[in-house]
């Protein structure tokens, strides 16, 4: 692979900023051709859809190998930001020449951010995508099926990665891209045209509808988590990171070959690299019941091995592969507007770098089949999923190991106040109206309704602030650690669970925003299920994977072994 170029004026202006952020004259490459021929792959004929469900001949489309390759090309995006935080200001700041920038979303209702933490601190959230389009000489070089050039891509790839508030845990969500859902109203911020609101389609077409701004308004709706960011790539040659990297840990139950995808193992341990890297991120015959749900899990061994490599303090083969790599994946890469500058991207690499391996959690979307369409699409698993989506949006870790790490320990006795509350008539409560939604307008004068009934109550000073707001849970938020008290007086009035409180810094005194989990009555809902009760641990049907598991071994089908 010939070696990309960084001179001229922005070589002269390295230093010494440059050098204070850890960059040298080794990772410039001279008199080089900054373009990066795209490795080639050979044909792929796998499948599309989930295993079982196709193989009774339930309706697909047909999907190039670009498509396989695509599907994990996101995870090595966030990795590539892991390995090269170090890699220097000035460098990124080449980098962001090659990155394309678009609006974060694009449907009506923006959800309101995360509410920051009594420190201050706010989780964040953002969406990895990977695209099959083949609107480019690469893309289509990879990926064949010319008859697609000119199609707008699908987003066949998504997973949500969240890093928590006081960045000591990170999870991630996958939802397989046959996942049927609700898809908002978009409009297309180039040409100005407006996406119908359908219920028809299934996740992976809201890319189709404007762009990566559709699929967080997608996303937002579905899940009620707030994005903060997405990034997308639709780009192939970052496999080569497992050759950086000298090699990728994995390991297999048993011999397999899927003759699709070409992977042939036998039982045990390998580091791959290269080509056969490359056919492990694709195959899907070959591993469990041979659906895209083993791909997917295949995927999240592969990147949590990765993460581990490069945190363990394994270095980079060639500082001219980091060089290299780096040119190819910004050149395939979007990112939302407010994530397009190097030092954004910057400062985004060493905060995804403090999270301890051991307190990331990959998980897949739990799911069933589609009832309207079994053979194909499947649909969120009730009770399930709607819990995975809570304890992200309230920022529990999916490890289930909040309460040692980070309890708070004005939560230890959560039935007795921290503090004594206050007279109700002299607790100052402000309402706010968060019943919207990206598919939902909110429900008229609801701030008024709630703040009359705590007047009712006896909270003489509750009042409604009319300011928008768009929030997925109800919760109730305190400014300080005494005022608590006061905080469990007014859920204790309308039926909250203590799960229901933050306090937040971002609040003057107790504030009330009413979500979209309750957007009638005066009683919060027993069965609105916003706030978990029990087990605070991502469920079972969600095949959580630790990043610190290095004994993790995939099995393999048994109509793919050799």
């Amino acid at each position: 692979m010939r070696q990309s170029s960084v001179r001229g004026e922005r070589g002269r202006r390295r230093a010494p900023e440059a050098r204070e952020l850890g960059w040298d004259d080794s990772m410039y490459k001279e008199g080089a051709d900054p373009d990066v021929t795209a490795p080639k792959a050979k044909g792929d004929h796998s499948g599309t859809g989930r295993g079982e469900r196709h193989r009774r001949g339930g309706p697909r489309k047909k999907r190039g190998r670009g498509a396989r390759i695509l599907r994990w090309t996101a995870f090595s995006a966030a990795v590539l930001i892991l390995g090269t935080a170090g890699a220097g200001y000035f460098y990124y700041e080449h980098l962001s020449g090659n990155i394309k920038k678009g609006d974060l979303n694009l449907g009506k209702n923006q959800l309101d951010r995360s509410a920051a933490n009594a420190k201050g601190q706010r989780p964040l959230n953002i969406l990895l995508l990977g695209s099959d389009s083949r609107n480019s000489a690469a893309n289509v070089a990879l990926g064949g099926s010319h008859r697609d050039v000119g199609r707008k891509p699908l987003a066949d790839v998504q997973m949500l990665l969240h890093v928590s508030a006081d960045r000591s845990n990170m999870s991630v969500i996958s939802i397989p891209r046959d996942t049927r859902v609700t898809i908002p109203e978009c409009k297309d911020p180039d040409d100005g045209k407006v996406y119908s609101k359908t219920d028809r389609e299934i996740i992976n077409a809201s890319l189709m509808n404007g762009g990566p701004g559709c699929t967080v308004a997608t996303w937002e709706e579905l899940t009620g988590i707030p994005v903060d960011h997405f990034m997308m790539i639709d780009f192939a040659g970052v496999v080569n990171m497992a050759d950086a990297v000298g090699g990728v840990p994995v390991c297999v139950k048993g011999n397999v070959y899927d003759k699709l995808s070409g992977l042939r193992l036998e039982k045990g341990d390998h580091k791959i690299k290269g080509k056969q890297a490359l056919q492990w991120l694709r195959t899907r015959h070959g591993f469990e019941d041979g659906s895209d749900i083993g791909r997917t899990h295949a995927q999240h061994m592969y990147m949590n091995a990765m993460v581990r490599q490069l945190k363990s303090g394994t270095k980079l083969s060639d500082p001219g592969q980091l060089t290299d790599l780096a040119e190819a994946a910004t050149k395939a890469l979007t990112v939302d507007k407010g994530l397009g500058s190097p030092k954004k991207l910057y400062d985004l690499g060493d905060e995804l770098k403090q999270v301890p391996t051991k307190r990331i959690t990959m998980t897949t979307m739990p799911w069933v089949q589609d009832p309207q369409n079994p053979k194909a699409h499947v649909v969120p698993k009730a009770g399930d999923a709607d819990k995975l989506f809570s304890l992200v949006r309230n920022d529990t870790a999916l490890d289930g190991k909040d309460k040692k790490d980070k309890k708070d320990k004005t939560q230890d006795k959560k039935d007795t106040p921290s503090d004594p509350a206050a007279p109700k008539g002299e607790i100052g409560v402000t309402v706010q109206n968060g019943t919207g939604s990206a598919a939902q307008a909110p429900t008229p004068g609801r701030a008024g309704t709630m703040a009359a009934q705590l007047v009712k109550d006896g909270f003489a000073k509750a009042v409604a602030d009319t300011t928008p707001r768009t929030q997925a849970t109800t919760v109730i938020s305190y400014p300080k650690a005494d005022k608590r008290g006061d905080a469990q007086a007014v859920a204790k009035a309308l039926g909250l669970p203590d799960s229901a409180l933050r306090m937040s810094t971002s609040v003057q005194q107790i504030t009330l925003v009413v979500g979209a989990d309750w957007r009638t009555g005066t009683s919060y809902p027993k069965d609105a299920g916003s706030h978990d009760k029990g087990d605070d641990k991502a469920p079972d049907s969600s095949a959580a994977l630790n990043g610190d598991d290095s004994s993790a071994c995939m099995d393999v089908n048994p109509l793919n072994r050799f």
